[in-house]
């Protein structure tokens, strides 16, 4: 193939020619639903001043109103964190087929570059991306206004094409595409058509997006946003209601009335039976999907089995319907924690440290290995239909509320047999060689991928900091690590 490609990302390499909805997600997750609310008033003033020629004034229009005030870091931290997600699942992946095959790679858009960058440099394998720039004032707060307009783009093009010519250009004809393709040897427009002789296992696909945050799972365009806004007082009430309901009714009941409310329940295996009296309990070793999931678990075997977490905040810890134990991330400590915990009866333990809402599972701490041999691996995956209910950036506290705010949450859980002792610390293995094939059996059973990420890596990667309390954000140099360290995971 050719040496260098230049390429549209709107409606080009990305399916959806409209950028709007990642501007409705800005404007949702740096500055909160007002924002997200005047934004969607003025999609039919946007859509007009498109349809009159004048799109690239509407352009103008959708990053004041999602921008102006927010302070830059905040808008580089959403577009990092939660766009990343919403932009992988748009990729047009015949489009990519022929980016990734030239050696020099360059996006352009009309977004403004911070949006995008990391998206385009570490997902889409891009050298350099071409996009307007956010005007910021002198206290760091965005202006709302695009630096230079959109005409500087070509010739942010032809400078960097200064000593060459781009040998293709892919994108569409008198919108993104007019910007470059008179400085290409060779245009082409979308659809595009690749040999179909290639296989689907010889193609390079790109690095898939294991960590994203935010609270919204769907992308939210003009129709979903306008369901989610008709839907958002209705499911406070729900989530309210569902919450106190499952406080105070006996644990046996829970999924008769979880389903009369719009829940959904399912339970694969055989569990164990409660264990004997004046015998160690059992340690229901899971996957970690939300803070749910020791209640989803209890409310499974009908009895309240006790969970140690790491960071609940006080108010989930208030309202959850079962014992809590927080550990302290001292080894010694906790593995005291638990050993007396595990002689009073069953306990859970979700050893990944933290959630992951892709189908990849973190590295297991193998301390759990090393305090028993009664070990049973649970697989637990959820589904949920407006709302997250995690979140690294944003107030844990109401994770609880946001999962039950979905109209059908979901929950599977698939019981596996208990360990053989062969398999465990007590025949010889290291507790390193147990953590890591109960992470293998899992995730076979759920579909998953293992990674060697940590709860860390997640944390560094979303917020800047390690998810500890009391570290200050700006951990630049460990954020590049973990980067690094999960792009290196997939070569």
């Amino acid at each position: 193939m050719g040496s260098s490609v230049v390429a549209e990302l709107e409606g080009t390499l990305l399916k959806d020619p409209s950028i709007f909805s990642y501007f409705m997600l800005v404007a949702f997750e740096a500055s909160g639903l007002l924002r997200f609310v005047v934004l969607l008033l003025l999609w039919p003033l946007i859509r007009l001043l498109e349809a009159c020629g004048r799109g690239d004034d509407g352009i103008k229009l959708t990053i004041f109103v999602a921008t102006a005030g927010v302070p830059f870091v905040e808008v580089e931290r959403v577009s990092n964190a939660v766009l990343t997600k919403f932009l992988y699942d748009d990729i047009e992946m015949e489009a990519w087929r022929f980016f990734s095959s030239y050696k020099r790679r360059v996006v352009l858009t009309k977004m403004p570059r911070v949006m995008v960058e990391r998206f385009v440099k570490e997902h889409l394998s891009a050298d350099c991306v071409v996009g307007s720039e956010l005007g910021v004032n002198r206290f760091g707060f965005v202006t709302g206004y695009v630096e230079d307009g959109f005409s500087s783009i070509s010739g942010k093009i032809s400078v960097l094409f200064r000593d060459e010519e781009p040998s293709l250009g892919l994108g569409r004809s008198g919108y993104g595409g007019s910007l470059f393709f008179d400085l290409c040897k060779e245009q082409r427009n979308p659809p595009f058509e690749v040999q179909s002789s290639v296989n689907d296992d010889q193609i390079v696909k790109p690095l898939p997006v294991i960590f994203h945050d935010g609270r919204l799972v769907k992308r939210p365009t003009p129709a979903m946003a306008l369901l989610i806004l008709l839907w958002l007082p209705i499911g406070v009430l729900l989530a309210v209601a569902r919450i106190i309901i499952g406080l105070f009714i006996p644990m046996r009941a829970l999924p008769i009335v979880a389903q009369l409310m719009g829940g959904k329940l399912i339970v694969k295996g055989s569990p164990p039976p409660p264990c004997a009296a004046g015998k160690p309990g059992f340690l229901f070793v899971c996957t970690h999907r939300t803070l749910l999931d020791p209640v989803v678990l209890s409310c499974v075997l009908q009895r309240r089995i006790p969970a140690v977490t790491y960071s609940l905040s006080r108010v989930s810890e208030i309202i959850a319907p079962i014992p809590t134990i927080r550990l302290t991330r001292v080894k010694e400590l906790d593995a005291e924690t638990i050993r007396k915990e595990l002689e009073k009866g069953d306990l859970v333990v979700c050893p990944e440290g933290t959630t992951c809402r892709e189908p990849f599972l973190l590295r297991f701490s193998a301390l759990f290995a090393e305090l028993t041999d009664r070990i049973v691996p649970v697989a637990v995956n959820n589904r949920a239909g407006f709302f997250h209910g995690t979140t690294a950036r944003g107030w844990k506290a109401l994770d609880a509320i946001f999962f039950f705010m979905n109209p059908h949450p979901a929950y599977e859980v698939t019981f596996l047999n208990q360990l053989p002792l062969e398999a465990t610390c007590s025949s010889g293995k290291s507790p390193y060689e147990v953590a890591n094939y109960v992470q293998k059996i899992l995730a076979s059973t759920l579909g998953f991928e293992c990674t060697n990420l940590t709860r860390k890596d997640k944390y560094r990667i979303l917020a800047g900091n390690d998810g500890t309390v009391g570290r200050k954000c700006g951990m630049g140099k460990e954020m590049a690590t973990a980067i690094k360290k999960m792009i290196g995971s997939f070569r």
